[in-house]
């Protein structure tokens, strides 16, 4: 069976974990912190980075430092991970969905304008299989509306985004755009520590408030006090110091994984029947995983092309479920009566192949030769 994705720790993994162990520093202190948060904030071009346990709570602990709470509402995507719609909710606060944009599976920037009430206080924006939000119509609203910008990047590192705001256009990599950006590094993504995650942001005072907020809020100057609610989101030495290992190497994890995208787009696109996310001249992805929708023609949906290619080896796995389509959201009267069709095709009708930056040429054309197979 090809994997969906595998972790290739081929750099110095070992040798700074094993340190971490010689010196005992296992815990949230210890050099390879600093020098995590310090090498991945540079990467993405951002002043602080703040490491926390995953990328979930990165999400909980921007949106809590941003004081958004009861009363308020974030727009995001429907077609997303139930992470970004929990950290909304965690914070008592409402969270408001557009529907994808068909050929992207990004969210559909023109669909934000109208979401926007006296309530809003946030756009969260999030970067769907390594390809980056269409970001200048979301950072225009947000300046004119005075809202936050909450960038989930968690699928997207080393991903870039063609900004034309200001006097020139420019590439910047995903998780230097708005307020605060969010990183996970899951065992699947292009830098993993396991579990993990991290909110970068350029505002010193925002930066202290989250590494504040992530240790439980101790008050600066006297431990053990604490004059509000925080949170146990540390990531360990140990955790950083594997980090570290792979942001040393990133720029070669970059280039596989768009080579693979890139042998992906290429077969797949003669392929009757399947259909793969665009790729717009304003942005370059990192291909962190290469999905198909399945046309209803051929007669299959997302369920049974994934049944047909496990028999022939080749693991996939489901697109994500639209947050209206969440029951733990719907009981809780939220989002009654409204419909995000492109969204629940997506969620119908597509999968992802394997993707892992281990991946092989010839497991690639064993993969696509099993998707022409699979589709007839």
């Amino acid at each position: 069976m090809i994997p969906v994705s595998e972790p290739v720790l081929g750099g110095r993994e070992a040798e700074y974990v094993s340190e971490c162990l010689e010196t005992g520093w296992v815990s949230s202190n210890g050099r390879f912190m600093d020098a995590f948060e310090s090498a991945w904030a540079d990467y993405c071009g951002r002043r602080h980075g703040v490491a926390v346990a995953n990328g979930t709570v990165a999400l909980q602990l921007a949106v809590a430092a941003l004081n958004i709470g009861p009363g308020d509402e974030v727009i995001l995507p429907t077609f997303t991970i139930v992470s970004c719609a929990l950290a909304v909710v965690y914070a008592g606060a409402t969270p408001v969905l557009v529907d994808a944009n068909p050929d992207t599976w990004c969210m559909d920037v023109a669909q934000v304008e109208a979401r926007i009430t006296s309530r809003t206080r946030a756009i969260m924006p999030v970067h769907i299989y390594g390809l980056p939000v269409d970001m200048d119509p979301i950072l225009r609203l947000a300046e004119r509306h005075g809202l936050a910008v909450i960038e989930d990047a968690a699928e997207a590192h080393g991903a870039e985004y063609r900004s034309q705001s200001g006097p020139d256009a420019a590439w910047r990599r995903a998780g230097s755009f708005g307020d605060a950006s969010c990183f996970s590094f899951y065992a699947n993504k292009l830098v993993t520590t396991g579990e993990g995650g991290m909110v970068l942001t350029d505002d010193d005072s925002l930066a202290d408030r989250l590494r504040r907020l992530r240790n439980l809020a101790f008050e600066n100057g006297r431990r053990f006090l604490h004059r509000e609610a925080g949170f146990n989101f540390r990531l360990t030495n140990l955790q950083a110091a594997m980090g570290l290992a792979q942001v040393e190497r990133i720029d070669e994890v970059v280039r596989r994984k768009r080579a693979i995208g890139q042998s992906y787009a290429a077969g797949l696109a003669i392929i009757e029947g399947v259909r793969i996310q665009a790729a717009p001249d304003w942005a370059r992805s990192c291909y962190w995983m290469n999905g198909l929708v399945v046309d209803r023609s051929t007669g299959h949906d997302g369920s049974t092309l994934g049944d047909r290619l496990r028999d022939l080896g080749v693991d996939t796995r489901p697109f994500f479920l639209g947050m209206h389509r969440q029951p733990m959201l719907t009981e809780r009267g939220l989002f009654v009566g409204e419909e995000y069709p492109v969204t629940d095709e997506l969620a119908a009708q597509g999968l992802y192949v394997p993707s892992g930056v281990g991946l092989t040429d010839d497991q690639i054309a064993d993969v696509l030769a099993a998707v022409e197979e699979a589709v007839k």
